[in-house]
């Protein structure tokens, strides 16, 4: 294994693990839910009243905030991941995710940052098994075929 030294970015990633942790943790604290975001988004499906407001005000955060990130951060922050596949595994891997959530009973968010948290066995499990089918998708993809 090779570490790519230009691109490993230790304190941006214990950062944004920081950011992650507090704003979930501040989530369940002030709103008493989890800050897994396909429960979030999948609540929008069928909304019950006076709920989408909230979950439409947070998702549009999630689209909004790079935005005023590009505008007020310096340019020497500002690092555009390179993404080696076609938009056609992009948009298979996106579909792939979205019904592993379902079938998961939450995503990595939910599971792996505030499930893990709360030292939920069922979090435990989600959170090995997302992490060993990334492990072999990657493996698979980049040795095999």
């Amino acid at each position: 294994m090779n570490i790519d030294w230009t691109h490993f970015t230790p304190w941006a990633s214990l950062s944004g693990g920081i950011f992650l942790g507090v704003a979930s943790a501040l989530f369940v604290l002030l709103n008493g839910r989890i800050l897994g975001i396909s429960g979030i988004l999948g609540g929008l499906l069928l909304p019950k009243p006076k709920d989408a407001s909230w979950r439409i005000t947070f998702l549009l955060g999630l689209f909004v905030s790079p935005l005023v990130m590009k505008a007020l951060a310096p340019a020497k922050f500002l690092h555009a991941p390179r993404i080696d596949a076609t938009m056609a595994m992009v948009v298979i891997a996106g579909l792939l995710v979205g019904i592993g959530t379902r079938y998961g009973s939450g995503c990595t968010s939910g599971h792996g940052v505030c499930g893990l948290s709360r030292l939920s066995p069922r979090s435990m499990a989600a959170t090995g098994l997302f992490m060993a089918a990334g492990f072999a998708t990657v493996f698979l993809i980049k040795h095999i075929l």
